[in-house]
C-alpha cells in the first residue's frame, strides 16, 4: 500500500506544504533581521533625502507586515491541510449531498463556494489587523470600520456576480463537453478575462473608489503631450480618491485595448511636482511601449492552458482524489482541489516570476529616463519610498523570491547611469 500513487502524492504534498511554509518563515525572518541590522544607518545614496527617522519607520513598518505574513502563511498551510488530508472538503461535500442529492452541479458550486467562504473568513482577521493595527499605527490607514465592512460586502457580491457564471460554465463543460472540455473551458476563461479587463475601468473600479477627471490644466497639457509623443491613446486622465482609504500614493494604467485610462492617486499628485509626475507616467508608458501588459496576458493564457490540460488528465485519476483526502471522484472536487494545491507545487517558480517582473521594471525605468528625466524619476521614487515607508534595505534573498520591483538601491543606481 505504501507504494500506491495516492500514498506517494500524499507524502509529496505534505512535504511540499511543510517545505514552502518553512521557507516562507525562514525568508521572512531573514528579511526582518536584515532590515533591523541596517535600521540605524541610512544608505549613502539616500542619506541627503531620507532622514534616519523615516528610514527606521520603513524598517519597522515592513518588519511588522512581514511578521503578519509569516503568521498568515502558517494559518493558510494548516487550512490547506485541513481541507485536503484532514478531509475538510469531503465533509463539506457530505453536508451538501444531504441537501441536494440529485443536483450535482448545484452541489458542486456550493461546495466550492463554501470552501471559499471559509477561506475568506479566516483571511479577514489578517486584513483587519493589517489595516487597523499596522497601517493605523504607522499613520497610513484612512479607512473606517464601515468602509472596511462595505468593501468586503462589495467584493463578495462582485465575486459572486462575476464568478458564478464562469464556475457554472466550468462545471457544465467538465461534465458535458467530452474529452476536450478543458480546451473549451480555456477558451471561455480567456474571453472572460479579456471582458473583465475591458469593463474594469468603467464598471468595476468605480464601485470601490471615486474617479474624477484631472483638473490641473497645465499638468494635463503636459501629460497629454507626453502621451502623444509616446503614441499612447487613452480615454482620459483621472484622479482616484486613494486618500479615502490610505495615505499611500501611486499611478497606473487600467483597461485594455481602446478602453485604457491613466489614473493618479490624489495622494501622489499632492506629493510630487509636475516634473516628477511626468517621469512617473513615463515609467508607466515604458510598460506600455515594451508591451509588458500584453506579454503578461499572453503568459497568463499560456499558463492557464497548461494548467487546464493537466487538470483534464488529473480529473480522471482516482489517486489524485484519494491522495488529497477526497474519497469520491467528481468534477467539482477535481476543480477545487487543483485550485487549492497548485500554488504549493508552483512555489519554486516564484523567484523566476519575480525576476521577470523586476526586469520589466528596469526596462520601464530606462524608457522613462530617455523620454522624460531620470533625475526627476529618481526624485519621485525617493519621495515615494519615504512617504510609503518602503524599506531601503530588504534582504536580498527575500527580495529575489517575493519582490516584483527591484530593491531601491539597485534601482536608483541604474537610473543614476542615465544622468551621467
Amino acid at each position: 500500500m505504501a507504494s500506491t500513487p495516492s500514498y506517494t502524492l500524499s507524502i509529496i504534498f505534505i512535504s511540499l506544504v511543510a517545505l514552502t511554509t518553512l521557507t516562507r518563515i525562514w525568508l521572512g525572518k531573514r528579511h526582518i533581521g536584515f532590515m533591523q541590522n541596517h535600521r540605524n544607518q541610512v544608505p549613502i545614496a539616500f542619506s541627503k533625502d531620507i532622514s534616519i527617522e523615516a528610514h527606521q519607520k520603513a524598517a519597522d513598518y515592513t518588519s511588522a507586515k512581514t511578521k503578519l505574513v509569516i503568521a498568515e502563511s502558517v494559518v493558510q498551510a494548516l487550512l490547506l491541510l485541513t481541507f485536503t488530508l484532514g478531509t475538510g472538503l469531503q465533509m463539506i461535500d457530505y453536508v451538501w449531498r444531504d441537501f441536494l442529492p440529485d443536483h450535482e452541479m448545484a452541489r458542486g458550486a456550493l461546495v466550492i463556494l463554501s470552501a471559499l467562504i471559509i477561506s475568506g473568513i479566516i483571511d479577514a482577521p489578517f486584513d483587519y489587523y493589517k489595516t487597523f493595527v499596522i497601517d493605523a499605527h504607522f499613520g497610513f490607514n484612512k479607512m473606517t470600520h464601515g468602509m472596511f465592512i462595505g468593501d468586503m460586502i462589495k467584493q463578495s457580491i462582485l465575486g459572486i456576480l462575476l464568478g458564478a457564471p464562469i464556475l457554472f460554465a466550468a462545471l457544465w463543460l467538465m461534465d458535458g463537453a467530452g474529452e476536450y472540455w478543458w480546451f473549451y473551458l480555456w477558451a471561455v476563461w480567456s474571453v472572460f478575462n479579456l471582458l473583465v479587463l475591458a469593463i474594469y475601468p468603467t464598471f468595476i473600479a468605480p464601485i470601490f473608489n471615486k474617479f474624477t477627471p484631472l483638473e490641473d490644466e497645465a499638468l494635463k497639457t503636459r501629460i497629454e503631450s507626453l502621451l502623444a509623443k509616446c503614441g499612447f491613446k487613452s480615454q482620459g486622465l483621472f484622479v482616484m480618491d486613494g486618500s479615502s482609504r490610505s495615505s499611500h500614493g501611486n499611478a497606473y494604467f487600467t483597461g485594455f485595448g481602446k478602453n485604457k485610462r491613466v489614473v493618479f492617486f490624489d495622494t501622489l499628485l499632492e506629493r510630487l511636482n509636475a516634473d516628477e509626475i511626468e517621469a512617473v507616467l513615463a515609467h508607466e508608458l515604458g510598460h506600455f511601449k515594451h508591451k509588458h501588459v500584453i506579454k503578461r496576458i499572453a503568459m497568463m493564457f499560456f499558463v492557464s492552458f497548461l494548467a487546464l490540460a493537466i487538470l483534464g488528465w488529473l480529473k480522471d485519476q482516482n489517486w489524485f482524489f484519494i491522495g488529497l483526502g477526497v474519497n469520491d471522484m467528481s468534477s467539482y472536487m477535481a476543480l477545487i482541489l487543483f485550485l487549492l494545491v497548485s500554488p504549493v507545487f508552483l512555489f519554486i517558480l516564484r523567484p523566476i516570476m519575480a525576476n521577470y517582473s523586476r526586469k520589466n521594471e528596469f526596462e520601464a525605468d530606462a524608457y522613462a529616463a530617455t523620454h522624460a528625466s531620470s533625475k526627476h524619476l529618481v526624485e519621485a521614487l525617493v519621495k515615494l519610498y519615504r512617504d510609503n515607508a518602503s524599506t531601503l534595505t530588504p534582504d536580498p534573498l527575500h527580495s529575489a523570491f517575493f519582490d516584483s520591483h527591484p530593491p531601491a538601491s539597485i534601482r536608483i543606481a541604474k537610473l543614476a547611469k542615465f544622468t551621467g
